[in-house]
């Protein structure tokens, strides 16, 4: 659910999660605390780009995680991309 506030006469839209056309990444109320999660497994899309960001290699995750695969990662990558991809609406000067 989408929610839009105002803060400093700036309005921004929060809580926007937009559905994700992927398979692979997803959402379980009862798994991580609803966090999305790669393919239904335990291991977030969070853990992935924090190592990601840590600068430890994808082959290197693939070995420490033998259950993902390389599309894993890319979709996690792509769904960081669209989460960060949302409209900040300014109040118009006065």
């Amino acid at each position: 659910m989408t929610k839009i506030e105002n803060v400093g006469g700036l309005i921004f839209e929060i809580g926007c999660v937009t559905p994700f056309p992927s398979q692979r990444i997803t959402f379980d109320p009862a798994q991580c605390g609803g966090r999305p999660c790669i393919r239904g497994v335990r291991i977030r899309v969070k853990d992935v780009l924090d190592l990601l960001a840590a600068g430890v290699s994808e082959a290197d995750i693939l070995e420490y995680y033998p259950y993902l695969e390389k599309e894993d990662i890319a979709a996690c990558l792509k769904y960081a991309a669209a989460e960060v991809d949302y409209t900040i609406l300014t109040a118009p000067s006065r």
